[in-house]
């Protein structure tokens, strides 16, 4: 009873230290052995050298059911696309082109052949609609429910890859697309969860959400901001995806580039649906809070030079939403009245917190 007692007073919950420092703790002491690995853990993508003057980009993302994806509502095409968007949209957040994906599933008793087939249809519709290759993988058994990981294979010329650790001085601060939103979808789904459990007569009218239940159920990595940037002539000094919330992404940019940030509430783009749900669901739900802390948006978040924003100023999809600013300043937001707010992480971790 007392070595129990004793495990359990040294005892660390994982909640409490939070995915980035476990993930730093685990792999502390891990030295790199291999000469073509250029970028280990510690962006989106781990960097090994390829042929010539291009570079591997790889990386894995899990999908786990009651954590990142509740059945209820997830349609297994829809999950089956989501998971192959969620791993190349890394490959984009490294300036690089996605070329293969690799695909793990272990699913219960409770999912049949023609369950699978489904899913493995959403899987390929993502793989033609970004000219990836699904080239393997692995099926396996769960106790209960499905456990998704997809990894995601692609490459970069040397010098057009960016990392998170680039941003500079007065650069830029830009995203793509708009924030927020899918989060909004995730909240009207849950919404009328509740109330089918309440009344399973209840038939969920969900018309008038179209654009959120997509962002939420069907992301679509940015590539095209890729290919965008790249017609441009620009190659940003920072980036990483908006998988967390925007605040996360920001802190992940200024922590690799020891830098700070200015980022201006007004300028963030929000669509009018994100704001109509944040209004039905609260009146203190406010939509900037969404773009913030949501997550699930997968899109771009990039620095770049002063020097090319006659290059970009006119990207109907690209906005320019602050500045880098001096080493040891906080990443902060700027009120439409003047007032700055510390920015910090709290993003939506998955469907059960």
């Amino acid at each position: 009873m007392e070595e129990q007692l004793e495990y359990q007073e040294g005892r660390t919950e994982i909640s409490h230290m939070g995915k980035v420092a476990l993930i730093e703790r685990l792999t502390a002491d891990m030295e790199m052995k291999n000469a073509t690995t250029m970028m280990g853990i510690g962006d989106d993508c781990a960097v090994m050298k390829g042929d010539g003057n291009r570079l591997t980009l790889v990386n894995t993302q899990t999908l786990v059911e009651g954590v990142n994806f509740d059945m209820m509502y997830t349609p297994l095409k829809h999950l089956g696309y989501k998971a192959v968007a969620v791993a190349i949209s890394n490959i984009a957040a490294m300036n690089g082109t996605p070329s293969q994906v690799l695909v793990s599933v272990a699913v219960s008793n409770r999912y049949s052949v023609e369950a699978l087939d489904e899913l493995y249809a959403g899987l390929r519709l993502c793989c033609e609609r970004y000219s990836v290759d699904l080239v393997g993988g692995e099926t396996g058994t769960s106790r209960a429910g499905m456990v998704l990981t997809v990894t995601a294979v692609g490459e970069v010329l040397a010098e057009s890859i960016t990392y998170r650790r680039g941003a500079k001085l007065h650069d830029l601060v830009c995203c793509s697309g708009d924030l927020g939103s899918a989060y909004a979808g995730l909240l009207v789904l849950e919404r009328e969860k509740v109330t089918y459990q309440a009344d399973p007569n209840f038939q969920p009218d969900l018309a008038g959400y179209d654009y959120v239940l997509e962002r939420f159920l069907k992301p679509e990595p940015r590539i095209d901001i890729v290919k965008l940037l790249a017609a441009q002539g620009v190659v940003p000094t920072a980036m990483t995806d908006i998988s967390k919330g925007l605040a996360d992404s920001v802190l992940h940019i200024c922590r690799a580039s020891g830098c700070g940030c200015e980022v201006y509430e007004e300028h963030l783009p929000i669509d009018y649906q994100t704001s109509r749900v944040c209004s039905e669901m609260s009146k203190n739900m406010l939509p900037v809070s969404c773009a913030l802390n949501g997550g699930e948006d997968y899109e771009l978040l990039f620095t770049i030079n002063q020097k090319d924003y006659d290059k970009i100023k006119n990207l109907k999809e690209v906005h320019i939403i602050g500045h880098i600013t001096e080493e040891g300043m906080p990443a902060v937001m700027v009120t439409p009245q003047n007032t700055t707010i510390t920015l910090r992480a709290q993003a939506f971790q998955g469907i059960d917190e």
